[in-house]
């Protein structure tokens, strides 16, 4: 039964994607985000969506939190649609929709030849983030969870190894072992912090004990090296800015559960920034 639910999300993934490049990036991006704002909610309670907004946003009204639930699932919708046309954002003719703020915190990694971890979570279309700092010239690996889907994984690795980031570390042990052999080589490494994972430590999300990837603090305590918060938004269409922050020195004897919940605290301000563009569908203190 298994297989013949995720054939057939296969099969409409293909579908779509096969309208959206007939279409073009900006009308697919919107018919994405207005197909998602519909078929969203068959996927996840809305329950369970309100409840994440309220622990972030406690003060949050009614009105304001249907406009995020409502504007959160058409922001998924577009970074959905805009995967036909990645790319296109990396070497074609949306380029040009990508503005970069603290370039020159790049220009400096690459110039010392720096080692740093670039930290950040599933914000507008976070793709975007990890394609931009590789084509920036940064010697990057990405560590990536599988989707559960293996048919639309396969697809997915592809377009994310060809314009995204060409080294893709699995997540586990055996991407792990990975991981370090490129970091002994000098590569910067770029991960997503706001997913639940079973191998964590709670630490507060918003004041909430939530399960939290201490691979980030792994590596700052192994390798000496900073991290580097980085934030995309979605300005207009399929027009984005990403900011580059300033890279974040731990001290020697900062721990684990301190860096860790330093960077809990770093993504709670990138996700209030925007956050009818975070995704609100996970339960992350489940």
């Amino acid at each position: 039964m298994k297989y013949v639910k995720y054939f057939s999300q296969f099969l409409f993934v293909i579908l779509c994607f096969v309208i959206f490049k007939i279409l073009g990036p900006k009308i697919s991006s919107n018919l994405g985000g207005t197909l998602f704002e519909k078929i969203g909610p068959l996927f996840r309670p809305k329950k369970l969506i309100h409840s994440n907004i309220k622990k972030a946003i406690p003060s949050i009204d009614n009105k304001n939190l249907e406009i995020v639930t409502k504007s959160m699932w058409n922001s998924y919708g577009r970074t959905f649609a805009e995967y036909v046309f990645i790319s296109e954002f990396r070497k074609g003719k949306l380029n040009s929709k990508i503005k970069i703020e603290g370039q020159e915190i790049l220009d400096e990694i690459n110039k010392m030849n720096k080692q740093v971890v670039f930290v950040s979570g599933h914000l507008s279309n976070f793709e975007l983030m990890a394609m931009c700092l590789e084509k920036g010239g940064i010697s990057l690996s990405a560590i990536y969870r599988p989707l559960n889907n293996f048919f639309l994984n396969q697809i997915m690795e592809r377009i994310r190894k060809k314009y995204i980031c060409k080294y893709q570390i699995k997540k586990g042990i055996g991407g792990i072992k990975n991981l370090i052999k490129l970091k002994k080589k000098n590569f910067s490494t770029a991960l997503m912090i706001d997913q639940r994972v079973s191998e964590g430590i709670l630490s507060k999300l918003f004041e909430k004990p939530a399960l939290t990837t201490t691979i980030p603090a792994q590596l700052v305590k192994k390798f000496n090296i900073p991290v580097v918060p980085v934030y995309i938004e979605r300005i207009k269409d399929i027009e984005f800015k990403i900011v580059i922050n300033n890279p974040i020195i731990f001290s020697e004897d900062a721990t684990i559960q301190k860096i860790t919940d330093d960077l809990n605290l770093v993504l709670e301000k990138l996700i209030l920034k925007k956050p009818e563009q975070w995704i609100w569908t996970h339960n992350r203190w489940k």
